[in-house]
């Protein structure tokens, strides 16, 4: 079996009853760090066994997870690793979007796949899955400089760092795009996340509440005026990124020591199987299965 590259940490606050990311990267069988405050190490432990529980050396500062994401960045780095995986805690399963079809899909298969694409080009800073909820209609297989949220697959030696106590995400990768480097969200797979306040713990109490939202939304646009607006969106205050983050245009930089053309020969599903779950009951899930069967046989 292949195995995931580099480290992947899930950092989680007041959620040792219901963890899902952790739920289901157990269930998928992929190896994975929960990063917790010291007073809820015992809690952590218990459910999801000590071996999988990395403790902080501080607590409740009240900054949100911004110190927990880059006490990551400096563990993976002192581990040696080029890169490092951070993800939310509510996060449900991985997606396969496939030809206009969202299949689930084991999250291994995910993480390979884009350690894999990222690693081929020499300036992707930040990489990860869009969200499931967008995944409707005709997408391509990625797209290039945007943001990447909830799961990140982060370059270790850029010079950026997690800052401020909301909108984390966005400010990143604005930070590495104003930079010159290049972000991708990749829709060939896909995220099932729960909506942002509607989980116990975390930041939910903390950050979210009252007009939570509405001082998220503005300390982005003051940070990056100019660039980010506040607009009502989803029914609530949200950030909005002027001309849909289409200003930043950087392409991507192939490696020179990769035989591009041999890529081209074979396409690598990492052993990645489409099983039927349960029986078929239309003709076109019918037609999709029998030609990806044919396709990944070959």
């Amino acid at each position: 079996m292949i195995e995931i590259k580099y480290p992947i940490y899930v950092i989680s606050k007041g959620r040792h009853e219901k963890s899902l990311t952790a739920d289901f990267l157990i269930k998928d069988g992929v190896d994975f760090k929960l990063v917790v405050e010291p007073q809820e190490k015992n809690l952590y432990a218990d459910k999801f066994g000590s071996d999988r529980v990395l403790v902080l050396p501080f607590s409740n500062l009240g900054l949100g997870s911004i110190p927990a994401r880059n006490w990551c960045w400096e563990n993976s780095i002192q581990n040696g690793h080029d890169k490092h995986w951070i993800l939310d805690d509510n996060i449900r399963q991985v997606w396969r979007w496939n030809k206009g079809k969202k299949i689930p899909a084991n999250s291994r298969y995910a993480f390979l796949t884009i350690e894999e694409f990222t690693d081929r080009y020499e300036n992707i800073a930040i990489s990860g899955c869009n969200y499931e909820f967008f995944g409707v209609g005709s997408i391509p297989p990625f797209y290039l400089n945007t943001h990447v949220y909830s799961n990140l697959l982060i370059r270790n030696d850029i010079q950026y760092r997690w800052r401020g106590r909301y909108n984390e995400d966005t400010d990143l990768c604005l930070q590495v795009l104003s930079g010159g480097w290049c972000t991708v969200q990749f829709n060939a797979f896909l995220m099932q996340k729960t909506k942002t306040m509607t989980m116990k713990g975390g930041n939910t109490d903390v950050l979210y509440k009252a007009d939570g939202r509405l001082k998220m939304a503005r300390s982005l646009e003051r940070v990056w005026g100019g660039v980010v607006e506040t607009k009502r969106k989803f029914k609530r205050p949200q950030h909005h990124i002027k001309n849909n983050w289409s200003k930043f245009d950087t392409p991507l930089k192939r490696r020179t020591d990769i035989d591009w053309e041999s890529l081209k020969q074979k396409q690598n599903e990492f052993g990645m199987e489409l099983k039927i779950q349960k029986e078929i009951q239309t003709d076109g899930i019918r037609k999709f299965y029998e030609q990806e069967k044919e396709r990944l046989s070959r």
